[in-house]
């Protein structure tokens, strides 16, 4: 599982390095478009708010990932041994359950409507349900890490 664990680390990192690079490419272009061409890109800035979407949520899920998320760490540095273990355990429960009702759940019913209504983006022309396909997709793979993160606690749970 760590095998696995490292692989979507690796790919994920990656495709949020390539988002960032379209993000700040396209964003130069729509200054260079603007200010020296005279003449601005009808596409850029919509282009720009959907990948700052995409890289903060899949930025998000990357980040609990490798537990650096935003967290009061109050209780978990006064405990040591089964209790912190235990507090583990149930905080990944809690990012679990967040994850699978708000984003997957919730995100596969805001892609599903989005996508039955038809609704487009106005300049790209895209469905805005694929805007969107990226709150299921980061509700899975923070599933599957805090997943991860449950097993290993309770595999240390069996040692201590």
């Amino acid at each position: 599982m760590t095998k696995i664990k490292t692989a979507i680390d690796i790919v994920l990192k990656w495709f949020l390095v390539f988002i960032l690079a379209l993000m700040t490419i396209n964003v130069l272009w729509q200054v260079f478009s603007r200010f020296v061409l005279q003449n601005p890109s009808s596409f850029t800035e919509e282009l720009a708010r959907y990948t700052l979407v995409w890289l903060g949520i899949l930025g998000a899920s990357y980040v609990a990932g490798q537990k650096m998320h935003l967290a009061i760490d109050l209780l978990s540095m006064q405990l040591k041994g089964r209790p912190k273990l235990y507090l583990e355990i149930f905080i990944q429960l809690s990012i679990l359950f967040f994850s699978l009702v708000v984003m997957l759940i919730g995100g596969f019913r805001l892609v599903l409507i989005t996508l039955s209504l038809n609704q487009i983006s106005a300049a790209l022309q895209v469905p805005l349900g694929y805007v969107y396909l990226v709150v299921p997709i980061s509700g899975l793979l923070i599933i599957f890490y805090s997943t991860y993160f449950i097993l290993e606690a309770i595999k240390k749970l069996k040692e201590v």
